[in-house]
């Protein structure tokens, strides 16, 4: 069964007299609304009927009216073409700090170009003080933008007592009505605004389109430059389709305003309701009056978010706030409320719609709050969620994913750098060279090398998570030039959550893998959490004469990659259900392949530096080499070896925070050639879970080594560049 669908206020479906009103243009009416014969004809005919559909709902006349590409070019489109045709006349503008990115940021670039903006402040229930904008205005104020309903909370503003000062000193009005039209009266006679911006898709017509109302003597600066569309206002051949489906929805909307204000109103407190009948006491977020009918913003305390999200899979709502491994990122909506941090980790907004029934708000409600009480252990439990084993998907029981939700690597070293090294003339390799294990001597010919990683899913089949994670941990040994000898398991896992079977299967996929890898799990430790996670500390050994370290590069080396990057990406595509079967298989297989025979190979020549891949990215993994060694790197990136799939989801920004964070962490010491595309920088840098190794040589063995490692089956084995010279560790990246 589909979720039920409680996320009105992120976009709506099409309503069926939409659809209807739109066929005909998609089949039969194509003509340009430009074009004097017949078929323009039809066309323009029918953007003005559609026209007079969103001025009927506005109040407003007809050719006040301009269609946009949606609420975003309408908000851009009033805010800068009011600066800029103003500007001479004043450079200041009034708006809110709980305004949507698509004001917010509009009015950061403008400050950007020398205008002032006062960011006003909210109460308690997210309202502005009609005193604090009468305070914030000056004698160059040009424009004061205030939303008229919050996305997130449903809070609804004085947007007429506004307009009455903005009225009053001379000063043009702009409201961001995206979320109010079609649920809530928007009569701009009422509002008495200038400037009012409508989304399509908020109020079931379809994306991609919009309108900005535009009051007869208000003067714009063009947006978009061209022919003279839209009364030479907004240039671009009409998006005839969209417009239709558009004016359409503003016509239902007008006629049952009230009625499907009621509905949805009466759906949001019955879930409301429901929900503090089994729950008992619940945050309520935004103005329990002034508040769209359909929005219910609630706050679970000391509960992530994104934990409540992916547990309850039935229902489809939206996050106030993401949890990270280091960090809390709390809307700026909930931030300017002051909501406190553990009540807003967990907030969640419901908002329901004109298709929403009670028979689905029973439900939801039921699986909401089996959720709360499973998550939160001063609730009663309901006991374990039952599950259909075969039909589990791990990654949608986490929020991080494998390697990329490490601690970012800025935060690590600041940690790491504040710790008293140890004086044990016996340990060999220690935090100081930024390595993965650490090593320490027994005697002249055997020293001990441990390390330990664990994580959460990268993959969905959990067979295959601990089969990955137990090739992770056992590479940090290989990497070192040692030979693992036993492991002991490390877990954290839902038991209210998810069956024990799984965790079975998580072991067995372990198990396996390291019975490939010569070794046995002597046991481990285990943890109940709301995640599941795994890893493993590995036990090994290696000649002390032998260790292989990041600190011991040379100049003149070349740099060889034995797995392809791109792995965080597809990982990340997996969680969100973008990816092909096949890509699934080639990543599972790729991230599956013990380091061991690349290591046998190693032992064979005289490497002289070594590392793996894993979260901090390849530039991460390789700058940590190149500093320790305090050798300056050259690194080609047509000789890198990649997973195809991976360029297409990065540029569709699929992309883990992790490897954003390792963007950040290079950027001092690389320099990338003009011909390095953005897209390409996140491919260097993303962080990679079970990837494999990186190490140097001196450049006359490149030959032989790599074609040793193709013959053991070792195919991406890849030169992708050298060290050049002694220095501080910059890296140069080249196209090729």
């Amino acid at each position: 069964m589909k979720p039920i669908y409680l996320d009105y206020n992120a976009t709506t479906p099409l309503d069926p007299e939409v659809v209807k009103a739109m066929d005909p243009y998609l089949r039969e009416y194509f003509g340009n609304p430009s074009s004097t014969h017949w078929y323009g004809i039809q066309t323009k005919k029918a953007v003005e009927h559609a026209r007079k559909q969103v001025a009927e709902l506005l109040n407003c006349h007809p050719d006040e009216v301009v269609f946009t590409s949606g609420g975003t070019e309408s908000n851009n489109y009033a805010i800068k073409g009011i600066a800029l045709h103003k500007q001479n006349q004043g450079r200041h503008i009034i708006t809110s700090q709980i305004e949507h990115p698509a004001v917010i940021e509009v009015c950061r670039y403008l400050e950007n170009i020398g205008f002032q903006v006062t960011y006003l402040p909210v109460d308690s229930f997210g309202l502005v003080e009609v005193e604090d904008v009468k305070k914030a205005i000056t004698p160059h104020t040009i424009l004061i933008t205030i939303m008229h309903a919050n996305n997130e909370v449903g809070t609804i503003q004085p947007i007429s007592e506004i307009a009455d000062l903005a009225r009053k000193n001379n000063i043009v009005m702009h409201t961001d009505a995206a979320q109010s039209v079609g649920k809530i009266p928007t009569r701009v006679d009422q509002l008495g605004v200038d400037l009012l911006s409508i989304a399509g898709h908020k109020l079931y017509a379809p994306k991609g389109v919009g309108a900005l109302f535009i009051r007869r003597g208000i003067k714009l600066s063009k947006l978009i430059h061209g022919a003279d569309h839209e009364q030479n206002r907004r240039a671009g051949t009409e998006n005839v389709l969209e417009i239709i489906g558009l004016g359409k929805a503003c016509e239902i909307s007008f006629q049952d305003l009230e009625e499907n204000a009621r509905h949805m109103k009466d759906m949001r407190d019955r879930l409301y309701k429901k929900l503090i009948q089994n729950l008992g006491e619940i945050k309520l977020n935004g103005h329990p009056e002034f508040r769209l009918p359909n929005t219910l913003s609630i706050s679970f305390s000391n509960i992530e978010a994104n934990l409540i999200l992916s547990e309850i899979e039935e229902v489809a709502a939206s996050a106030g706030a993401a949890c990270h491994s280091d960090s809390v990122d709390i809307s700026p909506v909930l931030t300017a409320m002051r909501v406190p941090v553990e009540q807003a980790m967990g907030t969640i907004r419901f908002s329901t719609g004109r298709m929403t029934g009670e028979e689905e708000i029973d439900r939801a409600a039921e699986f909401i709050s089996d959720a709360i009480k499973r998550l939160n252990p001063s609730l009663s439990s309901t006991g374990q969620k039952k599950v259909d084993i075969s039909r589990i998907k791990l990654t949608n029981f986490t929020t991080g994913l494998g390697c990329a939700c490490k601690l970012r690597p800025q935060v690590l070293e600041k940690i790491l750098a504040d710790m008293p090294l140890p004086d044990d003339k016996n340990i060999l390799v220690g935090t100081e060279t930024g390595d993965d294990a650490a090593v320490y001597r027994i005697n002249d010919r055997t020293a001990i090398v441990q390390t330990v990683d664990f994580f959460t899913p990268i993959v969905d089949d959990p067979y295959h998570f601990g089969a990955i994670a137990a090739a992770n941990s056992l590479s940090d040994i290989y990497a070192m030039g040692g030979k693992p000898l036993f492991a002991l398991n490390i877990v954290g896992f839902p038991s209210n959550r998810l069956p024990l079977e799984i965790l079975r299967l998580i072991l067995k996929g372990a198990l396996d893998k390291a019975e490939q890898a010569g070794i046995s799990i002597l046991g481990g430790h285990t943890v109940d959490d709301n995640e599941p996670k795994f890893g493993m500390a590995v036990a090994g050994i290696v000649d002390p004469r032998r260790i292989l370290t990041n600190s011991n590069a040379q100049p003149k080396d070349v740099l060889i990659l034995t797995k392809p990057i791109g792995l965080g990406i597809i990982t990340t595509a997996i969680k969100r259900g973008l990816t092909e079967q096949s890509t699934v298989d080639r990543a599972i297989e790729i991230m599956s392949a013990l380091n061991r025979d690349a290591a046998e190979i190693l032992n064979n020549f005289p490497v002289n530096a070594c590392t793996d891949v894993t979260g901090f990215g390849l530039l991460g993994h390789l700058k940590e080499m190149s500093e320790a060694s305090r050798v300056d790197a050259e690194i080609y990136l047509d000789k890198i070896p990649t997973i195809a799939e991976a360029w297409d989801f990065a540029a569709a920004n699929v992309v883990p925070g992790g490897t954003l964070n390792n963007l950040e962490f290079v950027n001092d010491i690389i320099q990338w050639s003009d011909q390095i595309s953005d897209v390409a920088k996140i491919i260097l840098c993303d962080a990679q879970t079970s990837g494999g190794l990186l190490f140097s040589v001196p450049s006359s063995y490149q030959g032989e080594l790599i074609k040793q490692m193709q013959q053991k089956g070792i195919s991406h084995a890849s030169c992708i560049g050298k060290f050049t010279k002694k220095g501080t560790g910059k890296i140069m990246v080249n196209k090729s």
